[in-house]
């Protein structure tokens, strides 16, 4: 961290320092070239250096907006005196009655500062700022009006983005306004008592707030329609509560269904699943009248809330709205997926039966090479070293490999059809088996799809009663089959299949050897010279030497071969 300057209010209002701005004192007419530090947070003694210009991030949470409205912009009081006067009208509702105007720097443009007591997610303000803001008919355009913290959109990918940085007050041409707006005598001290004065009358209006979220989020995901209704059909079973006894799993599978569906719509930053979708099912739940009278399950309302979650995150009928979920589920898996799927299959096959034996090699290399007479390309085994490789493999599979289960004899795809009495077709006779052509048709090899062979039942944990409706159907026993020997022409071609490659293994073994060595050579070099410009960025001098001295060591190497 850094050291903290004591008894300094104004550098208090600055609490999150990472991923700081900073710039160089631009020339007069001329703007700033601000430039991101990463490397470590802003410390009170480097603002109070005041060598370079200085800005901050907003961080998850925060006490305080920020509206910035250029000199150019068509709100600027130059262009629309009452401007800024409908902006704090616009704000009123959400109880931000009170601000700080002081001119952002020497262009003149303004920079109205928001402050309240209590820290709100960030997300949530700036949905709301904007949102008040938009529906009074201003634009939310860079150089015309921005609103710190700014909206982020939701990102299905995970990806994640900083907020916007703004330049610290009262700073190079930055300095107090009053109510004319004009100039007044600036210090930190004065900055932070119109401040505190400001947060005093500053009372954020919750319910305000969370009406305005999911107005917002509605609008940004069209939530129209068909998706409207059930919804609103969800609220209605969900917001009454308890009335009575037995009443407990319609409510927690229609908490389940808003929540997972729509939580994200409706307050939730992201949309909810695994611990958080559990945890907002609890909250929900306890908050809804009649909970401690009428409900039966408030001691074990967690696991109750958890096995509905469970419940709905397995089934491919329910996804979060908008993501697209539903979608790829109906895809199902690529050709490439289901080729990387029973490759794996395969090498744990060939591993299962080699353990079985007693003869799967300790050591890297040997087991390398066995695997690879195996007919396993070293690629395949590159991209699936947590199936083989020593430093890899985890201790759940090597407890599989002291006690394996019967292997399968056919591969994935004709024990499938046998299993479930398909004929097979005595003109197959590709070398291929199952993979890169299409099934033979028939009921057999459409009553075992990927799908339905996921769906089956887990045994061993307790699921919500079915007594009452449940919104998430009841899965039903999958029925057992017995294993068929694989037809005669099949092991024959099998057989022939082995006997051809046989000839070329060693050729191979030897050339996917040596290119192991060359991509492991390659990779290790890759990574110490990643580490030496870490050290170089470090800021540390004694690091900052040793890798300039072996930069260029490798340069001059480099240079000479």
């Amino acid at each position: 961290m850094y050291v903290e300057e004591t008894l300094n209010e104004f550098l208090d209002l600055w609490p999150h320092r990472f991923d700081y701005l900073y710039a160089s004192h631009p020339d007069p007419g001329t703007k700033p070239d601000w430039k991101t530090e990463t490397s470590h947070p802003l410390s009170d003694r480097i603002i109070n250096q005041a060598t370079y210009l200085y800005g901050v991030r907003l961080g998850p949470k925060t006490a305080y907006g920020l509206l910035d409205i250029d000199w150019g912009s068509p709100y600027h009081p130059r262009r629309d005196p009452l401007a800024l006067d409908r902006i704090c009208e616009a704000l009123e509702p959400l109880g931000l009655v009170d601000h700080i105007s002081i001119t952002s720097s020497d262009s003149e443009g303004l920079h109205i500062y928001l402050p309240f007591d209590k820290p709100l997610p960030s997300w949530q303000l700036a949905i709301a700022i904007a949102t008040l803001l938009e529906n009074a008919g201003f634009k939310i355009i860079p150089g015309w009006l921005e609103v710190f913290p700014n909206r982020k959109p939701f990102s299905p990918d995970g990806s994640y983005s900083l907020f916007n940085g703004h330049r610290l007050p009262l700073q190079q041409g930055s300095y107090l306004l009053n109510n004319d707006l004009q100039p007044i005598a600036s210090s930190h001290q004065a900055f932070v008592r119109q401040w505190q004065r400001a947060a005093a009358h500053n009372d954020i209006a919750v319910p305000v707030l969370e009406q305005t979220i999911r107005q917002a989020k509605r609008q940004a995901y069209r939530v129209t329609g068909k998706a409207q209704k059930f919804l609103n059909d969800l609220n209605a079973e969900i917001e009454p509560g308890w009335s009575g006894p037995g009443q407990t799993n319609h409510i927690l599978g229609r908490i389940t269904m808003r929540s997972y569906i729509f939580g994200h719509i409706i307050g939730a930053e992201a949309p909810l699943n695994g611990k958080a979708l559990v945890d907002d099912i609890v909250k929900v739940a306890k908050a809804l009248p009649g909970f401690e009278d009428y409900c039966g399950h408030q001691k074990d309302i967690e696991r109750k809330a958890k096995e509905w979650a469970q419940s709905i995150e397995t089934k491919d009928r329910y996804f979060p709205y908008a993501t697209g979920k539903a979608f790829k589920a109906k895809q199902g898996p690529t050709w490439n997926e289901q080729q990387a799927a029973e490759a794996r299959e395969h090498i744990q096959q060939v591993i299962v039966e080699l353990c079985q034996q007693g003869t799967f090699p300790d050591g890297i290399t040997p087991r390398f090479n066995l695997l690879c007479s195996c007919h396993i390309s070293g690629e395949t085994l590159y991209r699936n070293k947590d199936l083989w490789h020593p430093v890899h493999i985890s201790e759940q599979q090597r407890q599989a490999m002291k006690s394996p289960p019967n292997p399968p004899i056919l591969q994935l795809g004709e024990e499938a059809a046998c299993a479930v009495g398909a004929e097979a077709s005595p003109k197959d006779t590709s070398l291929l088996g199952g993979n890169g052509r299409n099934k033979p048709s028939g009921k057999g090899s459409g009553e075992l799809t990927g799908s339905e062979s996921s769906q089956k039942q887990v045994v061993g944990r307790n699921r919500p009663s079915d007594a009452a409706f449940s919104p998430i159907e009841a899965e039903q026993n999958s029925q057992p089959v017995e294993r068929t020997q694989p037809p005669e022409q099949l092991s024959l071609n099998i057989q022939w299949a082995l006997q051809v490659a046989n000839s070329k293994h060693r050729e191979q073994v030897e050339a996917n050897q040596k290119q192991f060595q060359i991509e492991k050579r390659l990779r290790s070099q890759a990574e110490y010279v990643t580490q030496l410009h870490e050290w170089v960025a470090s800021g540390d001098p004694i690091l900052i030497a040793e890798a300039e001295r072996q930069l260029d060591r490798m340069a001059r190497a480099s240079g000479s071969s």
